[in-house]
């Protein structure tokens, strides 16, 4: 990990689910010797899917790194999930690299998860050269898949190979560079013959290199005269041109093959190494100095510069059963060796790191140190989490970590024996150590453990991973509406406790006056008592014997809100009385009160924004409408229209399986509570007699 930082590159290859990223990386890593056999999606063989459940999905669910080295260079490649659920994974990653291969399916062309992921490279400058798979199957269409990119994506996309021949009929490629025509060896081992173009297939070939060299003449102003003057470029000048406009990301380059048969991956690898940046090329990193928040400190900068005071950014955490917990980290700046220490700004602590490893898929190779441009994993950082700053103790500074992804579906989970519920706290706290997409909570209304995530498969996923790591055991079940109760008009009400056993008795006696409050404003409680009638030290007690009988309101069950408590009458014993006794009196007076002052049925509302296509606006605007949502307004945004709308929890607690099927996959939303509001007539009465029901059970 010693080589200079233009010898270094950071890849990842992104697309959706399915258009071949991991077997084109699979096919890199045995082209490069980093792996003996070419590993398989399909069969189980993949060293990058590795998990249990990906290779029963057969899809990637979490990055993998995998080092190799390539014509002089040493390449970290980050085989990124395309699945929607997953994607905050894919954003993580794309934040660490320089530049990424953009999957192209020569059959599909470019679906939805693809332009999300397109944005995520942008939001993060990463410079980009395409790949158009699956060029061997039925269907395929080379320049198809160019033109789909050009219109989902919105870049410019520049041929530099031609396909000879396209599906059944494909047998090799014409490099628009050098004018050699490569034919690939059907065994899947990259093998190839090099000849000249074939004459069927010269005509068009010299039109793509025509169009080839023009656009490449206008990407660098040297090789602008040089063009306009003989009409021609060389080789290495096209590729100048090439690696400048992939820098500057004014257009696409983009390749072909098929991954399966490991045809034109090694082209591919030529590029990877050739137009991608090191590090080098990325510029500054942005920082600020540590003491202060990252998002309001004061701004300071590292260079990407082995020499300068070590810095860099924890991307990913994985929980290994054997080496324990790793904290991945790309290293901006600087260098790091196993025993040195490191300072965490964001958690404020230093750390030994004891122990380094370079990542190769499921392995990890330990080494004794690394530099700028690296991406490493240290063993056993205690409090060390994924968007954490490591840094110089010296020299400090703090990055900012991403936002944590906004979680779209949520289910209660129940332990499903004794032992699984004294696991599940603790694993479920390691497992949001490797995937902070997932959120954990104890709803205080319901009493229910609620577990959060992008979506099913991630939640259904999750309870595989808690069960087959931490041998936890749970099962999923729609979580329980919060509803609350309140009421509409005002009472007064007496609550009147005496026992008399022999000895001692017990006395209290409250008059309540019980009244509604705006929508919103809680519980006030109010002491009005004149005259001494009941002794200040009970009111304390009337007040708790309020706030006790409020758990449990007159209609359902439910908790009570948005009332004025005013105790303002009453009388006492002077042997008799005690705290217990104004406390349940309390209770007595005010369960009685609010049956008397027209208790409601209170439920959730919830705002969401949604971004749908434009040709799915109608659709969803029908089904916000038929699940009670309020439509605040739409507006044209990116990729389509963004509703603004209120509706009730209890009509979108599925939105995002529903919402995912309706747009195809293109819809995204965001949720967040908004305030109680009162549930209509013909629905609290089904409400209120489920509630009972279940009590009785």
């Amino acid at each position: 990990m010693d080589l200079p930082l233009d010898k270094k590159r950071n890849v990842a290859v992104i697309a959706h689910s399915g258009a071949g990223k991991t077997s084109l990386a699979e096919a890199m890593l045995f082209g490069a010797g980093a792996s003996v056999q070419l590993g398989r999606v399909d069969d189980g063989t993949s060293i990058l899917d590795h998990e249990p459940e990906e290779r029963a999905r057969r899809m990637t669910i979490s990055s993998a790194i995998h080092r190799f080295e390539w014509a002089g260079c040493a390449v970290n490649l980050i085989d990124t999930p395309g699945y929607s659920d997953f994607l905050p994974e894919t954003r993580e990653a794309l934040h660490v690299v320089g530049g990424a291969v953009v999957m192209l399916s020569a059959i599909s062309g470019v679906k939805v998860q693809t332009e999300k992921i397109w944005g995520y490279a942008d939001e993060f400058e990463v410079c980009r050269i395409a790949f158009v798979n699956k060029m061997d199957r039925e269907r395929a269409q080379f320049l198809r898949a160019v033109d789909d990119m050009e219109k989902a994506l919105g870049v410019r996309g520049l041929p530099v190979q031609v396909p000879i021949g396209e599906g059944a009929a494909f047998q090799g490629i014409i490099d628009l560079i050098t004018m050699k025509a490569y034919f690939y060896k059907d065994d899947a081992s990259g093998r190839f013959d090099i000849k000249d173009i074939p004459a069927a297939h010269a005509a068009e070939a010299a039109r793509h290199r025509e169009e080839l060299v023009a656009a490449a003449a206008e990407a660098d102003d040297g090789l602008t005269e040089k063009y306009l003057n003989t009409g021609g470029l060389s080789g290495d000048e096209i590729r100048k041109a090439l690696r400048e406009a992939v820098l500057t990301r004014r257009f696409v380059p983009v390749m072909l093959g098929s991954a399966s048969k490991n045809i034109g991956v090694n082209l591919l690898m030529d590029a990877v190494t050739g137009l991608l940046p090191s590090p080098l090329d990325k510029g500054v990193i942005r920082g600020v100095i540590r003491g202060q928040d990252p998002a309001t400190g004061t701004p300071t900068t590292r260079e990407h510069d082995p020499a300068s005071p070590f810095s860099a950014f924890i991307f990913k955490t994985i929980i290994d059963p054997y080496t324990g917990k790793l904290s991945v980290f790309r290293v901006w700046s600087g260098a790091v060796h196993a025993d040195s220490t490191v300072y965490n700004p964001g958690r404020g602590v230093k750390e030994k790191v004891t122990r380094l490893y370079v990542m190769e898929g499921a392995r990890f190779r330990e080494v004794k140190g690394a530099s700028a441009g690296d991406i490493a994993a240290a063993a056993k950082l205690k409090d060390a989490l994924t968007g954490d700053t490591l840094c110089d103790p010296a020299h400090p500074i703090a990055f900012a970590p991403l936002p944590a992804p906004a979680a779209a579906l949520s289910y209660a989970i129940r332990p499903l024996t004794k032992a699984d519920e004294d696991k599940a706290g603790e694993a479920l706290g390691r497992l949001m150590e490797e995937d902070p997409s997932l959120v954990y909570r104890r709803d205080e209304a319901t009493k229910e453990f609620i577990i959060s995530g992008a979506g099913q498969v991630h939640l259904e996923v999750s309870v595989e991973r808690l069960r087959r790591k931490y041998g936890c055991g749970v099962e999923l079940k729609t979580p329980a509406i919060p509803y609350m109760e309140t009421i509409r008009s005002r009472a007064r009400a007496q609550g009147r406790y005496r026992k008399q056993s022999g000895g001692r008795g017990q006395y209290g006696d409250v008059w309540l006056d019980v009244r509604p409050l705006p929508r919103g404003n809680g519980f006030e409680f109010a002491d009005e008592i004149t005259g001494g009638v009941i002794p200040r030290q009970y009111i304390p007690a009337v007040e708790k014997g309020v706030r006790e009988a409020m758990r449990s309101g007159a209609l359902a069950g439910y908790p009570v809100a948005d009332v004025r408590v005013a105790v303002y009458d009453g009388s006492f014993h002077s042997v008799d009385s005690s705290e217990m006794s104004f406390k349940i009196a309390a209770s007595m007076a005010f369960k009685k009160g609010m049956g008397e002052a027209h208790p409601v049925l209170l439920e959730p509302v919830m705002r969401l924004e949604i971004n749908v296509p434009d040709d799915k606006l109608g659709d969803c605007l029908g089904d916000l409408n038929a699940r009670r949502g309020k439509i605040l307004g739409t507006e044209p945004s990116s990729g389509g229209q963004t509703i603004s709308c209120l509706a009730p929890m209890s009509g979108i607690i599925t939105y995002a399986v529903d919402l995912n099927a309706m747009t195809g996959g293109r819809g995204i939303f965001t949720m967040e509570f908004a305030h109680y509001d009162e549930v209509p007539a013909y629905l609290a009465q089904k409400i209120i007699v489920g509630a009972k029901g279940k009590d009785e059970d």
